[in-house]
């Protein structure tokens, strides 16, 4: 069934879902001119919470300014249009998606001639690689296609544009029977996921590839490495050879799409015990609790709908 609400915030204004429409010689379409987000609210005994609301939206101005798009909103708009959105949709828990992208003007690469438009959805949406995922783990390989070089591309940015080479890795992985990808970099070290950050555990001490490995610098990436000291856990970011991840105790994805997801074989070959390890529940029960309200938001990263 298609995901869908009733209202879609586009350039300042609730228009009909159905009636969010674009022009077919829209810029973003033809040469993937766009930066957007993905933001998780959850549903919370205090109503919906969207889960680290201001770091998304900086993060999105900050991909908006590589890209040399001109936003006509601010964060603190594009926060209150989020929340807005949530409760004109009548939300409790769904998937946010703010969008930039350069409309119609001229067909030529240099399309800063084109209008700035700006949509945020908000959908029902449960987890990315399924409910079962969240306990039982997920098979991924090691995929053939690579991340882009330093210079060629700008990983710390979400440009529509540069999702391509995510999707040839999850396709990929897909067609072989897989349920995800980990993409390495040029230089042949673990980047991440085809649209999530990866962590590697290993006697005790917690993995993770830094920003120079190519990767996006993820919020949900930030949130683990708080939760993971919080709880004791050494966190180390350094470069993370293919072998390691064989070698691993425990291996895990994070994003707003996978949440904490575990990672029981990659290429076939399983991990650890081949299902979820300890360090990966402890901080996946973590994260849960305060994101649904459970235990206390010791770290402010909930904006609550209904204030």
């Amino acid at each position: 069934m298609p995901m869908r609400a009733d209202w879609m915030w586009m350039d300042g204004e609730f228009v009909p879902w159905d009636e969010a429409k674009v022009h077919v010689f829209a810029h973003a379409l033809h040469y993937g001119t766009s930066v957007f987000e993905g933001i998780r609210a959850y549903a919370t005994p205090r109503g919906p919470a969207v889960f680290r609301l201001h770091e998304h939206m900086v993060r999105f101005v900050n991909s908006a300014r590589v890209m040399r798009i001109d936003l006509p909103y601010s964060v603190e708009e594009l926060e209150q249009a989020v929340v807005d959105t949530i409760a004109k949709n009548n939300l409790d828990a769904c998937y946010i998606r703010p969008l930039a992208f350069r409309g119609y003007d001229r067909l030529g690469l240099d399309g800063r001639s084109c209008p700035v438009q700006v949509i945020i959805g908000a959908v029902p949406w449960g987890t990315y690689l399924g409910e079962e995922a969240l306990t039982k783990g997920v098979d991924v390989m090691v995929s053939t296609w690579r991340r882009y070089a330093p210079g060629t591309a700008a990983p710390g940015a979400k440009i529509g544009g540069q999702y391509v080479n995510s999707q040839f890795s999850a396709m990929e992985a897909h067609d072989l029977g897989y349920n995800e990808a980990i993409v390495l970099d040029v230089y042949g070290y673990v980047a991440e996921g085809s649209g999530e950050n990866i962590f590697l555990v290993k006697d005790g001490k917690l993995y993770t590839p830094p920003p120079s490995n190519s990767i996006l610098a993820g919020i949900t990436r930030d949130s683990v490495i708080t939760l993971a000291r919080d709880l004791g856990i050494e966190v180390i970011e350094a470069p993370i050879s293919r072998d390691m991840l064989y070698r691993a105790d425990e291996l895990f994805f994070c994003g707003t799409a996978a949440e904490i997801t575990p990672i029981r074989s990659v290429d076939r070959i399983p991990i650890g015990s081949g299902s979820r390890g300890p360090i990966t529940q402890q901080i996946q029960e973590e994260f849960f609790a305060i994101t649904k309200g459970h235990k206390p938001d010791r770290h402010g990263w909930l904006r609550y709908v209904r204030a």
